[in-house]
């Protein structure tokens, strides 16, 4: 790794989709060091004004409306998009989510990097074969969110035509499973099996993923955008430590008591581990261990559930 990772104190930030999951760490260690900005439509109007207390500038906005982003400041140093919309109708999540990086990296076409996130859910269903890069893109979603993969592969092609056609250095980060203290895949796992419901997987298991810590994609977000190019830098981004289902329901069973009760389902979604060659190559490996982070994951929320 010889990336020299971006240093964002001082710096003035734009962020899109700031309410997510993967966001709100990022939100939270940014607001302090950064003149940051957050873009979104801000339905619930309480998520903005949370945002407000912790000094972050909000603007109402929707991606798929260019003329809403006239709001947003354009003469920002860095740009993160997390904004993703799953409403099931095709033409507006494909105007939101692909037309929509288009828009706001137009809008900021000045900035000195823009990060990207996609996810690995535009990879075909491979089997166990580890993704690469370069490995060939399919509907992977379809049986749970019809228009989700197939607006993050028309999100990632728009967002490489526009950083060609205005020299916008860029990277696209394919993110693999995100979980941290605020929740994610496994903490719902947990709450299902606490009540008993059955976990889908896939019959061709294991169901294997590399899961990412917030920790770490806080750490690694500064390389990321010192990866940035011009010809767009398209990684994987996912925790070092490939990872079943199956593996961390049993730990959550060990920590909890709770027995998993798995499905065999062929619509479930099935293993989408990446190849992690790049990523290491780039920004380096993960550090959070899987075990140690779905431990502290339990102990910030749910810490009852815990066996004594």
């Amino acid at each position: 790794m010889s990336l020299t990772p971006v240093d964002l104190s001082g710096s003035r930030v734009l962020i899109a989709g700031p309410g997510g999951q993967v966001a709100q760490p990022i939100v939270q260690a940014l607001a302090p060091i950064c003149e940051l900005t957050a873009v979104a439509r801000f339905s619930d109007e309480s998520q903005r004004q949370q945002l407000e207390k912790q000094g972050v500038h909000t603007v109402r906005g929707d991606l798929a409306d260019h003329q809403s982003l006239r709001d947003c400041p354009a003469d920002v140093d860095y740009v993160i998009n997390l904004a993703v919309v799953k409403s099931g109708n095709f033409d507006y999540d494909l105007r939101a989510n692909a037309e929509g990086i288009g828009n706001l990296m137009s809008h900021c076409r000045s900035a000195k990097a823009v990060l990207h996130f996609s996810s690995t859910a535009v990879y075909e269903y491979a089997g166990h074969e580890p993704r690469r890069e370069d490995a060939p893109l399919g509907d992977n979603h379809r049986s749970m969110f019809p228009t989700y993969s197939l607006s993050k592969i028309a999100a990632e092609s728009v967002c490489r035509f526009v950083a060609r056609q205005h020299a916008i250095p860029t990277t696209i980060a394919r993110l693999s499973v995100p979980y941290g203290n605020n929740g994610g895949w496994p903490f719902f796992h947990l709450l299902m099996m606490k009540e008993g419901m059955e976990i889908d997987i896939h019959p061709e298991g294991p169901n294997v993923y590399n899961l990412l810590h917030s920790s770490d994609y806080l750490d690694k977000l500064p390389y990321l955008l010192a990866a940035a190019d011009t010809d767009v830098c398209t990684v994987n981004f996912g925790g070092s430590q490939a990872v079943s289902i199956e593996e961390w329901c049993a730990y959550l069973a060990e920590l909890s008591g709770f027995q998993p009760r798995f499905k065999e389902n062929a619509s479930a979604f099935g293993s989408l581990q990446i190849d992690t060659e790049k990523m290491h190559s780039l920004i380096g490996p993960t550090q959070k261990d899987w075990r140690d982070g779905i431990r502290e994951m339990v102990e910030q929320l749910a810490p009852e559930l815990l066996k004594a």
